[in-house]
């Protein structure tokens, strides 16, 4: 898509550092009893696109939250750009530009006053804050809804509008929680096509989500969370390489059987109440042998799937349990 410059020419001299954009060490925080974040190490550099990927209650939002400046950290520590985000917040939050995952507009003020204010607040002015607005309507195709009240914009339309301001001072380092929840197809593509772009010209961008298919999609290095944990950090090929292996599943009606069809690969089983999952490099075929080999209790299956390898089936082999639609755990 071309949508004209999003950022600088030349890519900005930050592109060609070694350092990173965001330097995060042994980040902490709880809630009473709850641990949140469980010493969370992470580094994005400038060009790099790393989703943090989780179900709900991994502790993305709150890593993501105290990153903006929004919340405070038992411990550890957050550098942006070079800056100490906790010793100096306000020069930290300037590097920054976040898009939280709840809709932060004003409904009675056009999208043109929206972007206007926020770009006033990010300390844009004149005739460099009118062409940034252009810029940034134009990429994410909100020209036609400028002058129309936020309120009465489609949940897409927010949702690009709210994503908006949070790129029109060229932030180093973007920060998208959930960026596309409640975004329809068109959304999702836009915004996608507008990450990408960012990153190809310099900035960091940590993609907040639950959505296994949109890492996919934005061919972006996954920082895998579980329970306020990185269990997982790597290109996408590297992670089904490395963890993962198809898994064929079985569903009975009541307790499943522990039946292996292949000898010497009991280890590879396993049964979850109803469930038996076998992981096999050779779906089809475990498929053709354990069926035979359930006896009587073929009777009793429900269903087959073959899982092939995948981001979920990465998940499933770190953790035991398979990701479920809208990031819910089965």
């Amino acid at each position: 898509m071309t949508t004209g410059p999003l950022v600088d020419a030349g890519s900005r001299a930050r592109h060609e550092t070694t350092r990173p954009v965001l330097e995060v060490r042994e980040l902490r925080k709880s809630y009473g009893d709850v641990a949140v974040l469980r010493g969370i190490d992470l580094d994005v550099r400038a060009g790099e696109i790393v989703s943090l990927l989780g179900p709900n209650g991994a502790g993305k939002s709150t890593f993501v939250s105290i990153v903006a400046g929004l919340r405070r950290a038992d411990s550890g520590s957050v550098t942006i750009a070079g800056l100490d985000a906790f010793a100096q917040p306000r020069a930290a939050r300037r590097m920054t530009g976040l898009a939280p995952q709840d809709l932060a507009v004003y409904p009675v003020l056009s999208a043109r006053h929206n972007l206007r204010l926020f770009g006033e607040l990010a300390g844009l002015r004149g005739r460099e804050l009118a062409a940034r607005i252009a810029e940034v309507a134009r990429a994410l195709r909100i020209e036609p809804l400028l002058n129309r009240p936020v309120g009465l914009l489609s949940g897409g339309q927010k949702r690009r509008v709210h994503t908006a301001m949070a790129l029109l001072h060229r932030p180093k380092l973007l920060l998208l929680d959930e960026a596309t929840a409640g975004a329809d197809v068109e959304t999702r593509g836009y915004l996608f096509d507008v990450v990408r772009e960012l990153a190809a010209d310099g900035s960091a961008v940590i993609y907040s989500t639950h959505y296994l298919q949109e890492v996919e999609m934005l061919g972006a290095s996954v920082v895998l969370l579980e329970a306020g944990t990185v269990i997982a950090r790597g290109p996408v090929r590297e992670l089904v390489a490395g963890h993962s292996t198809p898994t064929v599943e079985f569903r009975f009606a009541g307790p499943a059987p522990l039946v292996v069809a292949e000898p010497g690969r009991e280890g590879f089983a396993e049964c979850h109440g109803d469930l038996l999952r076998i992981a096999t490099p050779d779906p089809a075929a475990t498929v053709a042998a354990t069926i035979p080999a359930l006896g009587e209790d073929a009777r009793r299956l429900r269903g087959v799937e073959i899982v092939q390898a995948s981001l979920e089936t990465v998940y499933l082999a770190l953790t035991g349990r398979r990701y479920g639609t809208g990031g819910e755990l089965s």
